[in-house]
């Protein structure tokens, strides 16, 4: 059964519309990345900087950034959205999210309030931080009646929202599935990732030599995925957990090279039949050497290959949704000359990793590009790898 992506919205530091933001990646333009001291930890976070919709009052129970973010990606496929609920009716769409921070801000600022005042702010309720009220709040608000729910495995998130959408559809149990991401920033992840020694002193360098830990960004990609043709094909997916470690990878990376082949089974390509690969790529010392290692041993050093990370920051739960987002733009990009997204890291490649072809700024594949696949890697060994061809 082949399945399309149909259309897309998305929000990150790069940019606010998908014009804006294919433009802007390919430029390698990192002005998205700012100083902030807003979450208790002076660090670089990739921030969105558009004004969010309001959420209305009778929606107030999921009054938060994350969900305002959500809204402002539905309005940018809400034709298509309209078309497939005409088409299907309310009860064959469903709604499949990934998250790792859902509105956990919200209650960092009531607990703020609640220490200055004794009490918890009126518009505050638990609901604004579970991990699943993005779904609910879409489903409240669209009215979709199919199955609406939330999977939060760390960075890999909404990555297994792809896997588990695909399967509802093949299932039977729905004919479009609103499938994506949202994380929003925070104190909890900026603080805990600072605890772990994570987060970079600058601008984070993914693959280079003074790479010292990541960016934390927020984002959302929300994508219409069904059997109606449209430009893309979810073409493969592969997952894999090795358990190695609650945080580090394992430096061997057999689990990930598996993720990445199983992948390309399921959607029936050799490495050599990949035009583009989005690395994970943060920027931590051991995870770009576990990568390396890893598409080095399946790809050799010949398929183009960057971390859009290095303009993005790590988006965490939205990462895997807004990097297929990534090459959901270059996919449906007409340049002939297939314009690539570089690895942007301002610092000398670190040449003790296996070799890899990275992207430089302006760097193209010289055709138009037709299958990217995308890896994304998250905490306990969680791995996770996409394909996607230009339908």
């Amino acid at each position: 059964m082949t399945l399309y992506l149909n259309d897309l919205g998305l929000l990150c530091a790069v940019g606010n519309s998908k014009t804006e933001v294919l433009q802007r990646l390919l430029a390698g333009d990192r002005s998205g990345l700012v100083a902030s001291d807003k979450f208790g930890t002076g660090c670089i976070v990739g921030a969105v900087s558009s004004d969010l919709p309001e959420i209305a009052e009778r929606y107030s129970l999921y009054n938060c950034r994350n969900n305002r973010l959500l809204l402002a990606a539905l309005s940018q496929i809400e034709p298509t959205v309209s078309d497939m609920m005409a088409r299907f009716g309310a009860d064959r769409i469903g709604i499949v999210l990934g998250t790792s921070t859902s509105g956990v801000r919200n209650t960092e600022l009531a607990l703020d309030y609640w220490a200055d005042h004794g009490i918890l702010p009126d518009q505050f309720h638990y609901k604004q931080q579970q991990m699943g009220a993005g779904a609910d709040f879409l489903a409240d608000f669209l009215g979709v009646q199919g199955p609406a729910y939330t999977i939060s495995t760390a960075c890999s998130s909404s990555g297994k929202a792809f896997a588990s959408a695909r399967r509802l559809i093949r299932l039977g149990f729905c004919d479009a599935v609103i499938v994506g991401g949202a994380d929003s920033l925070c104190g909890l992840t900026v603080n805990g990732f600072a605890a772990l020694e994570s987060i970079s002193t600058g601008r984070c360098k993914p693959f280079g030599v003074h790479r010292d830990g990541i960016n934390i960004g927020e984002a959302v990609s929300l994508f219409v995925l069904s059997k109606e043709p449209g430009p893309v094909i979810l073409q493969g997916i592969g997952a894999t957990s090795d358990a190695y470690h609650f945080a580090a990878p394992d430096p061997n990376a057999t689990d990930v090279i598996k993720a990445m082949q199983n992948a390309l089974d399921d959607a029936g390509k050799l490495p050599a039949q990949i035009d583009y690969l989005n690395l994970h790529g943060t920027a931590t010392v051991l995870n770009d050497a576990m990568e390396s290692t890893a598409v080095n041993a399946l790809f050799g050093s010949t398929v183009a290959a960057s971390s859009s990370k290095g303009m993005t920051g790590h988006t965490l739960g939205a990462a895997a949704a807004l990097e297929l987002a990534f090459c959901w733009l270059l996919l449906t990009n007409d340049d002939e000359q297939g314009a690539l997204i570089p690895n942007i890291n301002e610092d000398e490649p670190d040449v003790e990793l296996p070799a890899l072809n990275l992207v430089k700024k302006g760097g193209t594949l010289g055709r138009r590009i037709n299958t990217c696949q995308s890896n994304s890697f998250a905490f306990g060994g969680n791995n996770l790898s996409i394909v996607l061809e230009r339908a």
